[in-house]
């Protein structure tokens, strides 16, 4: 039988935090009247995360641990999103920044006729919780770029937490092209234009000192890949892939 909800956790030297996140997962969803699958996906990790996250899947059977080599947080969820069952795959970051019972807020009954749910700090009853003040205001910085060159009118693209239906996931991540951070941009962007419908879900986010995003190095990688969206598009990267009968 299908599951009704796969959790996919990109992982890059989790070791320490992993565990916990886990543990808060699996209590959470041994509570849900659903059946449920979480893959974590190790990002060439040189920590121990793969041998962590192994010794949860040995122990219980609804855990897959993938590997993916060291290409970037795009290439692992890719990858989860393409080996996940479930009827709707949820991207979860791994400090688990976002309590997982709000996933609830993602899902039927909660939130219904939509094929992509995306996390937002932004929203109108979102709380952001010991974010520096020059990270929010660069990430501000960013949005609106993203806004003006590639996905107008959200105004949270960035968040780690997303909902996408099954078919749909499918559909968008057969083309992904990007492996890095701008990843769930070039994913919004082909969503928008096959008419995909996206709601934002406002959430309580808290900031992790341990994040993995530079601020200099990656803020140029990410808007080098804005313009990068928009010449893939124009040079047909996105057409839809034939599924086989």
């Amino acid at each position: 039988m299908q599951p009704f909800l796969s959790i996919i956790i990109p992982a890059l030297d989790e070791e320490g935090r992993l565990p916990a996140s886990l543990d808060s997962i699996l209590a959470f969803l041994q509570a849900q009247p659903f059946r449920a699958e979480v893959l974590v996906v190790d990002n060439g990790s040189r920590d121990a995360t793969y041998a962590v996250a192994q010794s949860y899947a040995r122990r219980i059977p609804w855990i897959r641990v993938l590997q993916e080599p060291r290409r970037g947080k795009g290439a692992a969820v890719r990858q989860g999103m393409l080996a996940a069952q479930g009827q709707f795959r949820f991207i979860a970051d791994a400090d688990l920044s976002m309590p997982i019972e709000q996933v609830l807020g993602f899902l039927p009954p909660g939130l219904s006729e939509m094929d992509i749910a995306i996390a937002s700090r932004e929203a109108p009853g979102a709380a952001r919780y010991g974010e520096p003040p020059h990270r929010h205001l660069i990430g501000r910085a960013f949005n609106w770029l993203v806004r003006l060159l590639a996905v107008p009118g959200f105004q949270d693209t960035q968040c780690g937490f997303k909902m996408f239906r099954d078919h749909v996931a499918l559909d968008l991540f057969q083309v992904q092209q990007l492996e890095g951070w701008t990843f769930d941009v070039e994913v919004l962007f082909i969503a928008l234009r096959r008419g995909y419908r996206i709601a934002e879900v406002p959430i309580p986010w808290t900031f992790n000192p341990g994040s993995r995003v530079s601020v200099l190095r990656d803020s140029f990688a990410m808007l080098r890949d804005l313009f990068r969206i928009r010449r893939l598009w124009k040079q047909g990267a996105y057409a839809p892939r034939v599924q086989p009968e």
